[in-house]
Formats: structure tokens, C-alpha cells, sequence
């Protein structure tokens, strides 16, 4: 995924109310941008350190700039925009780059399902095959020596995702959970189980269930993301054994 228009580069300043970020531009002036992301932004939020923004052309945008890239603690580079992660991984998909979600016919986003009122970020089908539906999460918060972890704080929406995920396995179809690290060298995914205990106890649930967790990181510059590969995650925690 190209940016398209290319991105600018600034200096982070701070991030507030959630939804607010403050840079320095070019041109050496404070701007106020857009911060799309829900979490904390853990050890992403580096007060003087280089960050990219994209600039909107819509008129009804009260602040045209999104934040999109940032330096984290450790010096890497690490995609804080949530919903660039959905467009990758359909990316991704469609150019059957993820073995375990090739060859299937069709392809649809957010489609409602489930007991509590969910949308599921992708259901795949096929007359050939079980259904498949796919829920994606953004993983930014990174740790020393390669390590990224998930949540970066409470989140009772994902613990809910896990519960429907459960549900679809429990009903004959398949459930795939997919951490798309946008966070550049990551070597490693694990849950962040200090953070939020009952989000960890429900995802060693869904593997037990037979959820299935797929952990892709990708490469970032201020020209481009994408998926570059897949690396070893949530190793600690139990899984069903399933039958091929």
C-alpha cells in the first residue's frame, strides 16, 4: 500500500484527548493533526522523535492532517492509522500472500454476525470450503529485543470479538484471529496479559477452542507499508489440536 499523496515529515510533539496529536512541520509551525487510534499508543509516543502525516483534501475536515507513522522508544517505525491495517490485509489476501487464507471465491467486509451485534472485519466463502471469517488487529506496542505485544490497553470490544470468534468455531465454521504488527523488525507477538488479564484469559480460550491466530508484521517506510511476513506468536498459550 502505496501513500499516495506521499506523506510529510514532522516532529512529534504530544498526544492528547485521544484523538489529538501536536507536530512541528516543515515549515517549522505547530499543527494540530488527527491521531486515529483508539489505544494507548504505548512506547509510541516519543516527545521530539520524526514522525509522517497525511494531508486530506476534504473541505468538511476540521483537521486535515492524520497522523500515520511514528518513531517508537526503540527506534522503529511503527503505523499508528488503526484502519491502514484492514486495507493491508486485504491486500494481502486478494494477492494470496497468507497461505492459510488462499482459495477462497469470495471476499466481504464488514459483515454483521454473531450474538452481540458485531461486524466481522472479513468473511471468505467458498463453496468448497467452511466459512471463514477473519478479524483483524493492529499491534503496535513494542517491546525490548524484537518483542510486540497485544492490547496496548483494556479492551472490552476485542474481548468481545474473541467471545463471537468462539462462538463461530462452536458453530462448524472457521475462525481466524489476525495481528497485523505494524511495527518494523518485530520478531516476535505475545499477549499483553499485565495489561489486560481478561482480554488474555479469553484468547487462551479461543485457542483452546480452535480460533486459529496468524501474527504478520509488516515493513513501514514514509512511502509505502506492507505485509512482509509472518513471525511465531502467542507461543505460551495452549491450542486445540485440529484435524487437517
Amino acid at each position: 500500500m502505496k501513500f499516495t499523496p506521499s506523506l510529510h515529515l514532522a516532529v512529534f510533539q504530544k498526544r492528547y484527548k485521544r484523538f489529538f496529536a501536536d507536530v512541528i512541520d516543515s515549515e517549522n509551525e505547530l499543527l494540530t493533526i488527527h491521531c486515529p487510534n483508539t489505544g494507548s499508543m504505548k512506547n509510541c509516543v516519543v516527545e521530539k522523535s520524526p514522525c509522517w502525516y497525511s494531508l486530506s483534501n476534504n473541505p468538511k475536515r476540521k483537521l486535515p492532517g492524520t497522523l500515520e507513522l511514528v518513531t517508537t522508544e526503540y527506534g522503529n517505525l511503527a503505523g499508528v492509522n488503526t484502519h491502514r491495517a484492514n486495507d493491508l490485509v486485504r491486500e494481502a489476501i486478494q494477492a494470496e500472500l497468507i497461505p492459510e487464507l488462499n482459495g477462497y471465491a469470495t471476499l466481504r467486509s464488514e459483515v454483521k454476525y454473531g450474538a452481540e451485534n458485531s461486524r466481522i472485519d472479513f468473511l471468505l466463502e467458498d463453496p468448497q470450503k467452511d466459512v471463514c471469517y477473519v478479524e483483524v488487529k493492529s499491534v503496535t506496542l513494542e517491546a525490548p529485543d524484537g518483542l510486540v505485544l497485544f492490547p496496548d490497553s483494556v479492551t472490552s470490544r476485542g474481548t468481545k470479538h474473541l467471545r463471537e470468534l468462539i462462538n463461530v468455531v462452536n458453530k462448524g465454521c472457521r475462525a481466524v484471529l489476525f495481528f497485523c504488527v505494524q511495527v518494523n523488525h518485530a520478531k516476535i507477538m505475545e499477549v499483553a496479559d499485565k495489561i489486560d488479564p481478561l482480554y488474555a484469559q479469553t484468547l487462551s480460550d479461543a485457542l483452546s477452542a480452535g480460533v486459529e491466530v496468524i501474527a504478520w508484521r509488516a515493513r513501514l517506510t514514509s512511502h509505502e507499508i506492507v505485509l512482509e511476513d509472518a513471525i511465531p506468536c502467542l507461543r505460551d498459550l495452549p491450542r486445540r489440536a485440529l484435524e487437517d
